[in-house]
């Protein structure tokens, strides 16, 4: 089957979902400095979260750039990325409202985690789809930045609760090394034929 809903259907719920983050953002209780330090724990996740979803944005479109076909499992796997991914809004409320604490920045790595599964999972799926996918299963290789990614969300999770700041310093270090769309993905597809033809 083509992949053109699956990339039209996951361009809409991103869009939406950066929506309603930036929906969820509070104003500052007052007009002064003192005012914008109160909500800058929540100015501070969502620009984490608003980089996050738009790294996630980037390299779904890469990989699905490299895609020829998909199917069922395809569009489940998609929907299981999605549906994390459309909790980073809720989780960015809690932080806003319980402010930088354990539990909502645990939490915040979590649906990190499982965002960064269910990007690994689609990927797999994709690969496994059919052969006309095999350009996408030479450029992505070992992953080790999917791996190193998963490992220091997992790490982040309890060191939250020693200091919400590590756990925050680990999410901004994963979002810098993943700022670059994946190379691997557009280094093949420049030396290769186009996956689309």
């Amino acid at each position: 089957m083509g992949k053109g809903r699956l990339e039209a259907f996951t361009d809409g719920v991103i869009a939406i979902v950066i929506t309603i983050m930036v929906l969820e953002l509070k104003l500052p209780p007052s007009s002064d400095a003192a005012g914008l330090l109160a909500i800058a724990p929540t100015l501070l996740i969502y620009a984490l979260s608003f980089v996050n979803i738009g790294i996630f944005w980037n390299n779904h479109h890469h990989m699905l750039h490299a895609t020829r076909h998909i199917n069922g499992r395809v569009l489940w796997a998609n929907l299981f990325l999605l549906f994390w991914l459309s909790l980073v809004p809720f989780v960015i409320r809690w932080i806003g409202e319980a402010g930088l604490s354990p539990w909502p920045v645990a939490t915040y790595g979590f649906v990190l985690l499982m965002s960064g599964f269910g990007y690994s999972r689609l990927e797999h799926t994709i690969i496994a789809a059919g052969p006309g996918n095999a350009l996408l299963a030479e450029a992505i290789g070992s992953d080790w930045k999917g791996w190193a990614s998963l490992l220091a969300y997992l790490a982040a999770m309890p060191l939250a609760f020693v200091s919400p700041w590590i756990a925050l310093a680990l999410y901004l270090g994963v979002a810098i090394l993943w700022l670059v769309p994946d190379r691997r993905i557009e280094a093949r597809i420049g030396a290769g034929s186009d996956p689309a033809g």
